[in-house]
């Protein structure tokens, strides 16, 4: 040890004294004995004490210590200590420092009160302490020596910088930031703390449970190539088999650990000895990838790098997950739910992209719009899961028969829309591309051991002949569509100009939805929205019925879309407007408990220069209090145009007005803008609680969206809950409120009533 000399500089060096002599303490023959008994007394007290005591002379050399300094310092007993100094305990810089220190306090004006001091200890690295030391004095006065009490700090110093660590990095991922950037600062978090570890995080892929490595600050380019792609199973290192075993694998040796025994040459260049590994695991039960730590050494990990490493697994965990939900939202902003397809959003900017390679080299090209015939039935008759399972199989086939090129879309329900290149006419090529999308479709299907054979309509326009935009191809083949099905099933109708003439059919429609209106032939029925918390009707959503002369009752589907089209949709939505606000207010009256309404927006109705004052007269007109109408508002909608968007949304809150997004999930692309919405509510779409619990990726939407709304403040309810297995995982996520067949179909208000009474 560097035996240095404390107190101030060029001071005599003069023999250390004891406690007593200290003091200036004369002792007779009785004292000799009290001073042993005191010291004993003094000595059994202060080694109870956890923190470090100790007294010192003049010169900064120990007269007096505890066990927990002895220990500190490295020492076996106090009695070691005794005319030590600093300097035989610590680097000469540190050392000098605490001298110069405890100088200043005995004979300078140096305040030295619970002082924060980090040192490093020879053998167990980084330390701090909190210290107070102040000028011992005798009876009269004079400086004769320094006390000290230190509490060791380092454990709350570590947890400080890991809390305020885990803080930043929450709020990274909750902002979206790149989760490689993300893994980067936890893994450097976590090195920071346990000097010589090495730690990685290697990400698990779905299709073929391969480990790719997303972060590893520390380890060269050369490992992250040899790792990137390395399979999983039994005997695979140690990242491998932890994910075949779901469990921690420690591996102390790899020189002699079997589960290394093929990848000994690997590691061995990087002079790496022990790797640990932990699996990270998704609330689901599922693996998303590996937490690891290597060390140079052959060695078990320690209590600090197991809990570190728990630590980064958890929050890793957080952040993959995330990314993955987010992920999905932005996939099915422009693909479809259930098949993967593009969706219409998409299709448009594809056919565009291939009309203008087509017009580049003079090729042709065929826009497909295919219906299955009487697909109806198969929903009616083995249910939505059968008819899903459908749906999927198709659109499956129909890729399976198209080039790189080429696409195909679900344009909506059991619509699908198809892109084929190259498709000449004269040349006959549609034609034999048309008979193979049909022998495609065609072939059986079987789903939960029944067997469907169906058939498809189709409509074809052609690029150049029958329009040169994507919107106005896929409109002119949705007129030949309409002609193939005029003639039955298993038809297919190349658009022509006659078809054009097909319109006044629409017109027809079209006159009799004014009519409808004219005629109060539109009714509303009410569909309840119970909150999860108490079970009560906390709302109702108000869904427009056509009670047609001749065809009876219709649903939306069979007419709305037409409205959009036309334009009647304005008139419509204001009509559902105003009667749902008078229905609300005629419940209140009649003394049922005031409850909110909600009203679907269309974007032509949104967009409307007088919509916020349209609001405002169904408001005034029904006497109902803003608080209670909640106007329901797609994605889609708030994307054609955020800014104004906005603008007419907060006027719509500044009357008082409930807001919520409808469909949440299904076309909203851009999260972090979503808390500059002034709404209150987000509607999980139906699409994402159809596939609750056994649907990984809708559970993992499901609670990602719960868990976001609740983040910004907003109440979340979820659609389409059709089983009681649906609404206790949306209980256990903490959602707020449903709304599907399981709690209430929708209904006449009168229905409705007797509920509530």
């Amino acid at each position: 040890m560097n035996r240095g000399t404390g107190g101030s500089p060029g001071a005599v060096r003069t023999p250390p004294v004891g406690p007593h002599s200290l003091l200036g303490i004369k002792k007779g023959p009785r004292d000799h004995r009290r001073e042993a008994d005191d010291e004993a007394l003094l000595r059994a007290l202060i080694d109870q004490v956890p923190d470090l005591l100790f007294v010192k002379d003049p010169e900064s050399r120990f007269v007096l210590a505890n066990d927990a300094t002895a220990r500190d310092v490295g020492e076996a007993s106090p009695e070691a200590l005794i005319g030590k100094t600093d300097l035989d305990f610590y680097e000469e810089s540190v050392a000098r420092k605490y001298l110069r220190q405890e100088h200043e306090i005995m004979f300078g004006a140096l305040s030295f009160v619970d002082v924060e001091e980090r040192s490093w200890d020879r053998s167990a690295g980084e330390k701090w302490h909190s210290a107070t030391k102040l000028p011992l004095r005798n009876a009269a006065g004079e400086v004769i020596g320094l006390v000290g009490c230190c509490r060791d700090i380092t454990h709350r110093k570590r947890e400080e910088r890991l809390h305020e660590g885990e803080a930043a990095i929450l709020e990274r991922i909750a902002g979206s930031a790149d989760l490689a950037d993300v893994l980067d600062t936890l893994l450097r978090l976590v090195e920071a703390e346990c000097p010589g570890i090495k730690a990685t995080i290697l990400l698990l892929d779905e299709p073929g449970g391969r480990l790719h490595s997303c972060s590893a600050p520390s380890l060269p380019q050369a490992w992250i190539d040899a790792v990137e792609g390395a399979a999983v199973g039994e005997g695979v290192g140690s990242c491998g088999t932890a994910v075949a075993r779901r469990q921690a694998v420690i591996v102390s040796d790899v020189e002699t650990d079997p589960l290394w025994l093929d990848y000994r040459d690997f590691i061995r260049p990087f002079g790496l000895k022990a790797c640990w590994s932990w699996p990270i695991i998704n609330t689901e039960g599922t693996i998303l990838g590996t937490t690891a730590m290597y060390c140079a050494t052959s060695r078990d990990p320690s209590a600090l790098e197991r809990r570190l490493a728990a630590f980064a697994t958890h929050i890793s965990g957080i952040a993959i997950q995330r990314k993955q939900a987010e992920d999905r939202i932005r996939f099915l902003a422009q693909n479809d739910a259930l098949t993967g397809l593009p969706n219409r959003a998409r299709l448009e900017p594809i056919i565009n992209h291939a009309l203008r390679n087509a017009a580049q080299v003079g090729t042709e090209v065929a826009v497909v719009f295919i219906d299955i015939d009487s697909f109806k039935h198969v929903n009616d008759g083995l249910g939505h899961r059968a008819g899903d399972g459908v749906l999927q199989v198709i659109a499956s086939r129909l890729l399976s028969i198209l080039d790189a090129r080429e696409a195909a879309a679900r344009f909506s329900g059991d619509e699908f829309v198809v892109l084929l290149r190259d498709a000449g006419l004269e040349s006959g090529v549609t034609s034999k591309r048309i008979a193979g999308l049909q022998a495609a479709v065609g072939a059986p299907i079987v789903i939960d051991g029944r067997t469907f054979h169906l058939t498809t309509s189709m409509g074809v326009a052609h690029y150049p002949r029958d329009g040169s935009t994507a919107e106005g191809l896929i409109a002119n083949a949705d007129a030949a569509l309409f002609r193939a099905k005029e003639f039955g099933r298993d038809n297919v109708q190349l658009f022509t100009s006659e078809m054009k003439l097909g319109s006044e059919g629409r017109l027809f429609r079209q006159e009799e939805m004014r009519r409808g209106l004219r005629e109060h032939e539109f009714l509303l029925h009410f569909q309840p929205q119970v909150s999860l918390k108490t079970g009560q009707v906390e709302g109702v959503e108000a869904l427009v019925r056509w009670h047609h002369p001749t065809l009876g009752l219709l649903a939306p589907g069979d007419f709305v879309p037409l409205a959009e089209q036309t334009g009647l949709i304005v008139k419509l939505g204001d009509w559902v407007l105003r009667n749902a606000c008078r229905q609300a207010r005629a419940w209140q009256r009649a003394g049922l408990r005031p409850m909110t309404v909600g009203v679907n927006v269309s974007a032509r109705q949104f967009r409307e220069r007088d919509w916020i004052g349209q609001v405002a007269a169904a408001l005034a007109e029904s006497e109902l209090e803003p608080r209670w109408l909640e106007l329901e508002l797609t994605e889609s909608v708030i994307m054609q145009d955020p800014r104004t968007a906005v603008a007419t949304m907060q006027a719509l809150r500044d009357l008082g007005v409930q807001l919520a997004i409808d469909d949440f999930g299904t076309g909203y692309s851009n999260l972090s803008s979503l808390n500059t919405f002034p709404i209150s509510r987000l509607k999980i779409d139906q699409s994402f609680v159809q596939g609750l619990p056994t649907a990984r990726g809708d559970s993992a939407i499901t609670g990602a969206v719960v868990s976001l709304g609740h983040q910004l403040g907003l109440s979340v309810i979820a659609e389409g809950v059709e089983t009681t297995t649906q609404m206790d995982v949306l209980r256990s996520m903490g959602c707020d409120a449903v709304q599907g067949y399981l709690v209430g179909r929708p209904m006449p208000a009168s229905s409705l009533e007797a509920i509530l009474l």
